[in-house]
């Protein structure tokens, strides 16, 4: 399956760091972003989550709901999230159905990705990258922007 530009976005309800339970549905009305990302403590995913840490007052600043999400455990995504001081929620889709549904899925796990969706649930913008490269927070916020121009 296609995740396309336009198409309302696949539902989804994933646990947080906390085991705490995180539903797309409970954010309508305002822009939402996922960062998806192969593993985490990998060099090129730590970098990335510290990186939106470290620009997180401009994120806030959007309004956005931003969360990171892959396969990972639970348990393994709090670690991860304590380590690193990370501000953002981080879903676990341990059996890879969101995943799946986003397009975000590779031989390995999870690709390195960004969906924006707007605040009516419609998928804004979609981008994935190379592994061993990660999207740029100016590029993420300026997507956010558009979405709530939608």
């Amino acid at each position: 399956m296609s995740l396309s530009l336009g198409q309302a976005a696949p539902a989804i309800e994933l646990p947080n760091q906390h085991g705490q339970m995180w539903r797309l549905s409970e954010h309508r009305g305002r822009v939402v972003v996922l960062l998806f990302y192969p593993a985490d403590e990998t060099p090129v995913c730590t970098k990335q989550m510290c990186s939106v840490r470290d620009h997180w007052s401009q994120y806030q600043q959007t309004g956005a709901e931003v969360v990171g999400l892959n396969t990972d455990a639970v348990e393994k995504h709090r670690r991860f999230a304590e380590r690193h001081e990370l501000p953002l929620p981080l879903l676990s889709d341990a059996d890879g159905h969101v995943v799946k549904a986003y397009d975000m899925k590779n031989f390995f796990g999870t690709k390195r990705g960004v969906v924006v969706i707007d605040g009516a649930g419609i998928v804004r913008f979609v981008r994935t990258v190379m592994p061993i490269f990660r999207p740029t927070d100016d590029e993420v916020i300026a997507a956010i922007g558009k979405a709530q121009q939608s």
